[in-house]
């Protein structure tokens, strides 16, 4: 059985003061925060462990695959379809939906 996976566009705001989701811009971009510094890659691993809690995906299922050093990155995300994400994130619109 071939792998269902989608990939998902970041804009992230490190030093945010505390992980949320903060809503979805116009373009589909996902707009998160995190309070981890970007050093070490902190930054990236608290943007995932947001991401699978959001998602209900287990964080060994999502990859970054672009932007590791900048604020906007791009995350492949496995066992997910286009039609689920798509129905997760129209959550987000108009929404400020915070990390439990």
């Amino acid at each position: 059985m071939a792998t269902l996976s989608v990939s998902l566009s970041v804009r992230v705001t490190p030093r945010g003061g505390r992980d949320a989701i903060i809503g979805m811009r116009e373009d589909g971009v996902l707009l998160l925060r995190v309070a981890a510094a970007p050093v070490d890659g902190a930054a990236n691993r608290s943007c995932i462990a947001l991401l699978s809690d959001f998602l209900g995906t287990p964080r060994s299922r999502i990859q970054l695959t672009g932007g590791a050093t900048g604020r906007d990155k791009r995350f492949l995300i496995e066992t997910l379809t286009e039609a689920e994400r798509d129905a997760i994130l129209r959550k987000t619109q108009g929404e400020k939906g915070e990390a439990k």
